[in-house]
């Protein structure tokens, strides 16, 4: 059984990765409807260094909830060590993995035990470690709500519509920008494994190892423009957003959708003209969608690609890793 403190990393104040301070903090006890894991190795995640750097109200929310000091932090992988009286479906013993109470700043993955929801668990794939399934959540899910099912109705802080993922087969072309990042790793994998033609999106260091993920055709963004090469595609998925975004309404069909993870710049008047659609949602926490997702981890059609790793004592390395960018795959802490 644990004891009653455990080594952590919290922020006891906002700023860069130095504020990220490795501790002794009380151990958790798991609530109604939770497990106790004790954390083999965590996901680095950007919310992660939002939290760092000081956002602390999620969209949607009307007021933060966060109070310092707090522990970062929402992909875990780890082995079930308490459950609650009404927990069904987990024992003792069991290895599992989750994206932990998203969307929210409250997941407390940055350390040696967390209390988790069971509802946000899924039964870690036996044929990859902790380090890898630590990987998957959030990345995972977000690639798959976005372009396989969305699995849930909670309305989008960022649009009024209800997302709807564009069908892909056979006969379909997606597009992922920023692609050898998490979300963008995973969204070549989803798409290829639904039979569409991939256009991986990134800079040139990344392109054997995109296409041993199985995208079809390789544009260097360093080289060429997207939008000269790319045309008549079904979906994009831009895992990067911004001013450029608009450029990529350019590669699609009528009838095409561009799905913005992270918000970008699009003028009302040039979508309508050109006949496509806008559409995004924002990733939450589910156990059912990350136990599909663990099946394709299990067999070896889906990959997680581990860019590196550090200690849970070296948080404030992997926050600085994270800020080089041009990151290949994930970054994942590991706890002793």
């Amino acid at each position: 059984m644990p004891t009653h403190t455990m080594r952590t990393v919290r922020l006891h104040a906002h700023g860069g990765p130095e504020v990220l301070r490795y501790e002794e903090a009380p151990t958790p006890e798991p609530g109604p409807g939770e497990v106790l894991v004790r954390v083999h190795a965590v996901g680095v995640n950007p919310p992660d260094w939002y939290l760092r750097g000081g956002l602390t109200t999620m969209p949607g929310e009307t007021e933060s909830t966060v109070r310092l000091p707090v522990i970062p932090g929402t992909d875990v992988s780890g082995v079930v060590e308490a459950v609650a009286p009404d927990v069904d479906g987990f024992s003792v013993g069991d290895e599992v993995f989750g994206l932990l109470r998203f969307p929210s700043f409250h997941g407390s993955a940055y350390a040696e035990y967390v209390a988790a929801p069971a509802s946000d668990l899924a039964r870690k794939p036996p044929g990859i470690d902790h380090v890898h399934a630590a990987g998957a959540p959030m990345a995972g899910l977000t690639a798959w709500q976005f372009l396989i099912d969305v699995g849930h109705d909670h309305p989008s802080p960022f649009q009024e519509h209800r997302h709807r993922p564009t069908a892909l087969g056979a006969d379909t072309t997606a597009l992922v920008n920023g692609a050898a990042g998490g979300v963008g790793h995973f969204a070549v994998q989803l798409a290829k494994w639904q039979g569409a033609h991939v256009i991986a999106v990134a800079s040139g260091a990344h392109e054997s190892f995109l296409r041993d993920l199985g995208a079809d055709q390789f544009i260097d963004y360093t080289k060429n423009r997207p939008e000269d090469l790319a045309h008549d595609v079904d979906v994009v998925l831009d895992t990067v957003g911004g001013r450029d975004s608009s450029r990529f309404l350019r590669t699609l069909k009528h009838g095409g959708a561009i799905f913005p993870v992270f918000p970008g710049e699009y003028d009302a008047e040039e979508t309508a003209k050109l006949g496509v659609t806008v559409s995004g949602t924002q990733v939450r926490s589910n156990g059912t969608q990350l136990a599909e997702l663990g099946r394709l981890l299990d067999t070896g059609t889906v990959r997680v690609a581990i860019d590196s790793t550090f200690p849970l004592a070296e948080a404030r390395a992997a926050h600085e890793r994270a800020a080089r960018g041009h990151i290949q795959g994930k970054i994942v802490l590991t706890v002793a």
